[in-house]
């Protein structure tokens, strides 16, 4: 599956890319470069159990193995001590990227109810589109017996475009499902 959209890619979309955005230097196409899930645990950070169960769930979503991160330093304010575990994140590249785009794309998003497209006003002004999911449950490798909590996750697609603009055009090409309206920016 992934091998189809890294394929697509090179052999459709760099064309239809380079002709809409005018680019001379083939070098100066946009592609992807990551994509990176994450996790902020909470509540959670306090049972070691369910974070080690949203660890395996991020895993097995993501086809990789995720790793917890921890607090760099204490805040009282957030009750966080340096150390402590704060989140989970994994960062996929290459093949596991376009996996995990493919799954993404065909598979979970059409599972969630009410989908109207992912919004047009994730992109952060240098190419990255960020956009989150409330749950884990639409992925299909999610055993719904084996989850002790619901958690949601943040995605960032980062692209090596300069503008929101070509990452738009990037990201609608390769089949992001975006809502209806205008680009902001």
């Amino acid at each position: 599956m992934s091998v189809a959209l890294r394929d697509k890619y090179k052999k459709e979309i760099r064309q239809v890319l380079q002709k809409e955005l005018d680019i001379k230097n083939p070098m100066l196409i946009p592609s992807l470069e990551k994509v990176v899930i994450s996790v902020g645990a909470g509540d959670s950070a306090k049972d070691m159990k369910i974070m080690q169960n949203m660890t395996d769930t991020i895993s097995l979503i993501a086809g990789q193995k995720a790793v917890m991160t921890n607090a760099n330093k204490s805040v009282a304010g957030f009750k966080v001590r340096e150390g402590f575990p704060v989140g989970i994140k994994v960062t996929l590249r290459g093949n596991n990227m376009y996996s995990f785009l493919t799954k993404l794309i065909s598979i979970a998003l059409p599972r969630v109810k009410d989908f109207r497209g992912l919004p047009r006003n994730g992109f952060d002004g240098r190419g990255s589109y960020n956009f989150g999911l409330n749950e884990q449950l639409m992925f299909p490798e999610v055993e719904y017996d084996k989850i002790i909590k619901t958690h949601g996750m943040n995605i960032t697609i980062v692209t090596t475009s300069k503008s929101d603009k070509e990452a738009f055009k990037l990201l609608e090409l390769i089949g992001i499902p975006f809502a209806k309206g205008r680009l902001n920016g």
